[in-house]
């Protein structure tokens, strides 16, 4: 969780990503950071997010992109 939440302070230095649970629906997010989160966390973490994957409730809190990159890798939350 702690290189995730360095990926993400990186990419948005100004968003409390501790306290945020609607980065979407708050359009906290752009669709340009959604897309630097996920070719960081491709990278950083070896997975695969398919489009499929690209969805509001994965991408809404910090917890909520964790939760997704653990249910690729097929590690328990």
């Amino acid at each position: 969780m702690e290189e995730l939440m360095e990926i993400l302070e990186d990419i948005c230095p100004d968003v409390e990503f501790e306290n945020e649970t609607a980065l979407i629906d708050d359009k906290v997010l752009s669709s340009f950071d959604v897309i630097s989160i996920v070719s960081e966390i491709s990278e950083t973490f070896g997975i695969r997010i398919t489009p499929a994957e690209i969805i509001p409730e994965n991408f809404n809190s910090a917890e909520a992109i964790w939760n997704m990159i653990l249910r690729i890798r097929g590690d328990k939350a």
